[in-house]
């Protein structure tokens, strides 16, 4: 017998994880892929396609492989003060933040959104990857206060609706409502015009609820939607209705492009237990102003190396994409010095040649610099340049 939302594959028994919205993608012609256990789509139509439809109009996303652990008690605050890198005890009721769950080394864990949805009660947004072991090390690290952790990842469904059209076709979308009585269409309107980002209002849809968050990870603006996994599919067609030709579904290979253009990291690839916040450009998510200790505090006050790698931007030359792990080089020469690795790389959809993130040495890593990628035995020129690649409005 498997769990609801799996099934058994090969002679092993393997079990893979399936989204509550599997068969609407199945129906809508999907591609899939394995992605830390789950089969999740990986396209739709075409790549390109779902990624322009991001920055154009609007696409929507099933992220309901990420895991959602609660964190509830009297000293909720004060435990995930201690337990994470930054202050949660200072959002308010319905606002969110980006935070990072590190090692006693400083190393990143995973990093996490963390929304307040109660005065005491906290929802943690876990990578899927990292689920269990941030539920486990959430359960190690509050043990002292008085708080309780609970993963409610599988009573959760995620929907993601990304891209300039996204507000207009939320608010259109019949059947939202803010949770509480006398309320209308008009008002739901009101308060997503009013929800300003990484921010989250209690909603409902057809009487049941729905927290909506004005957060995402493609460089647009955009709304996640935290439901009901039985309410999913309903949801889904609703928006997809409203919007028409306007909503996209989307797969991860898309989103691996859009977040990559906003220069936002991906765990395992420009995070993981061996890089040091700072190294990837996240210091300033770790709050040393909060008073007390927190796991991972005495590592961090000891600084890095001199010499630890530092996270870049890359911009290439010509149409050759980089990818994760091909090695960057100080100059052109066949025995030029290796100065870094890639981390992720794309030919950018939007900008239209290739980019990409690297770990280089600090020496290396100033604005302009020139640089070479190994692109499969060939030396690409790459210059270091800002991030993030693409900016909303600029």
């Amino acid at each position: 017998m498997t769990e609801p939302g799996t099934t058994e594959t090969g002679t092993t028994g393997t079990t893979e994880r399936r989204s509550p919205l599997d068969e609407v993608h199945r129906a809508a012609g999907a591609s899939f892929t394995d992605f830390a256990g789950w089969q999740m789509p990986v396209r739709y139509s075409s790549d390109l396609a779902e990624h322009h439809a991001v920055r154009t109009h609007a696409g929507i996303f099933d992220l309901s492989h990420m895991g959602e652990i609660v964190v509830v008690g009297p000293e909720a605050a004060d435990a995930l003060d201690y337990a994470l890198a930054g202050k949660l005890s200072a959002i308010a009721e319905g606002q969110a933040k980006y935070s990072l769950l590190l090692g006693r080394d400083g190393g990143v864990i995973d990093d996490l959104v963390v929304y307040r949805t109660g005065d005491d009660r906290y929802m943690v947004v876990a990578n899927a990857s990292n689920r269990e072991v941030v539920a486990d090390e959430l359960r190690d690290r509050t043990a002292p206060f008085e708080a309780e952790v609970f993963d409610e990842s599988d009573d959760i469904a995620l929907i993601a609706l990304q891209g300039p059209d996204s507000l207009e076709v939320l608010q259109q979308t019949p059947g939202f409502g803010i949770q509480g009585p006398g309320n209308d269409g008009e008002d739901f309107a009101a308060a997503l015009d009013g929800l300003k980002y990484y921010r989250a209002i209690a909603a409902e849809y057809d009487g049941e609820p729905v927290l909506i968050a004005r957060t995402g990870y493609t460089g647009e603006d955009g709304f996640e939607l935290y439901v009901a996994p039985e309410r999913a599919a309903r949801i889904w067609d609703a928006l997809r209705e409203t919007g028409g030709p306007r909503v996209v579904p989307c797969g991860l290979a898309s989103r691996d492009t859009l977040r990559l253009e906003a220069g936002m990291p991906l765990y395992g690839h420009e995070l993981g237990r061996e890089v040091m916040p700072v190294q990837a450009g996240l210091g300033r998510v770790v709050a040393l102003s909060k008073e007390g200790d927190f796991v991972g505090r005495a590592a961090i006050e000891q600084g890095t190396p001199a010499d630890a790698p530092v996270l870049v931007g890359l911009a290439l030359e010509g149409r050759r994409a980089a990818r994760a792990d091909y090695e960057v080089f100080d100059g052109d020469a066949p025995d030029g010095k290796r100065v870094g690795v890639v981390t992720s790389g794309a030919l950018s959809p939007t900008l239209g040649h290739p980019i990409a993130m690297a770990f280089v040495t600090p020496d290396a890593a100033e604005k302009g610099r020139t640089l070479t990628v190994d692109v499969r035995g060939t030396r690409v020129p790459a210059s270091v340049v800002p991030l993030p690649f693409y900016k909303r409005g600029a």
